[in-house]
């Protein structure tokens, strides 16, 4: 097994042909790199075949020599890799570095090295839910709206009814539409999301080819709009906006099953929703309503590998997760 950083000058073609996820592709890297971030790409081969890729950014911890890596969305990484990868954190100054494999649950890889065990630690504050919903989204248009629950189906037909349309928008119109709907939601949410030129950047990196914008319009109004990615054979519902405005026409239940033909019509056959609470999941939780929303299309709730994070320095780790939780109590209470 030989392991080794692909140079810039690599074939993205070749590497995406790898990749797994719209957060392992070699664009995705490209628009990071345009925030001012590291990304390094590594490559995993078995007898001079690339078998494998990871895709690893670089975030500096402010004041300090040191900075966290992050591997979203790749493959459960190797025994090699694990190796290879904490040998180079430690070279570099990365206290850790967070991976968040894109793979169903299961128990990590056991390991005679005790010291390669103790360095894997589940990952106190992980940034991607464990649980997400899926949809399959192969079968015909009639057996996806067979599948939905009453009240889904229902709402779908009344926004129709009344007149809600919806676009398909890939210029620059689309994304302010999008934006302003996002950036709302997030305020009367009190979600502190990216902002606008973190989204500018992706948008304008993967638009056409992974990133799609859709628009909910009622009487030249946009009353809700997403973005969402495609890649190989699967969609993913990515980010989402909703007007105030004509809340009741059901605009975003529409949007959804717009978003579900534009999927198969790009080819996919699943929908991956991007994250959810598990099943029987508290009806109070701030997330119950969207939980609710997406389970409405006949979804199927996944549960996928726990965030790890490999430690490369313990006691720089440990007080990095002390000085975290004094921050998140901070910010709570403001």
């Amino acid at each position: 097994m030989k392991i080794e950083i692909l140079p810039s000058s690599f074939s993205p073609t070749t590497y995406n042909d790898i990749a797994t996820h719209p957060l392992q592709i070699w664009e995705w890297g490209e628009a990071r790199k345009k925030m001012g971030l590291s990304a390094i790409r590594f490559g995993e081969y078995s007898k001079e075949k690339l078998i494998n890729t990871y895709q690893m950014t670089i975030h500096p911890i402010p004041h300090t020599p040191y900075s966290i890596g992050y591997i979203p969305r790749s493959q459960y990484p190797s025994l090699e890799f694990i190796k290879y990868i904490r040998d180079y954190g430690k070279t570099n100054k990365l206290i850790f570095i967070k991976f968040e494999p894109y793979i169903l649950k299961f128990k990590k890889p056991t390991t005679n090295d005790q010291r390669l065990t103790t360095s894997i630690k589940i990952s106190p504050h992980p940034l991607f839910p464990s649980w997400t919903q899926m949809l399959d989204i192969s079968k015909s248009e009639d057996e996806l709206l067979k599948k939905m629950k009453p009240k889904t189906r229902y709402n779908i037909k009344h926004a129709q009814k009344k007149g809600v349309i919806v676009k398909e928008m890939l210029n620059d119109q689309g994304f302010e539409i999008f934006s302003k709907l996002y950036f709302d939601t997030c305020k009367r949410q009190k979600y502190l999301g990216h902002n606008k030129m973190y989204h500018s950047i992706i948008w304008n990196t993967l638009k056409k080819n992974i990133s799609h914008i859709l628009v909910a319009w009622y009487n030249n109004i946009p009353l809700a709009a997403y973005e969402v990615f495609y890649f190989k054979d699967r969609l993913y519902y990515v980010y989402g906006g909703t007007s105030q405005e004509y809340r009741n026409l059901m605009a975003s239940n529409l949007l959804m099953w717009e978003t579900i033909k534009l999927g198969k019509k790009l080819g996919a056959t699943t929908l991956d929703m991007w994250g959810s609470l598990p099943p029987n999941y508290d009806q109070n939780h701030d997330w119950a309503g969207f939980t609710r929303f997406k389970e409405g299309y006949g979804t199927k709730f996944i549960e996928l590998c726990n965030s790890f994070d490999l430690v490369c320095h313990p006691l720089l780790y440990n007080g990095y997760n002390i000085l975290y939780q004094m921050r998140q109590l901070f910010l709570r209470l403001r």
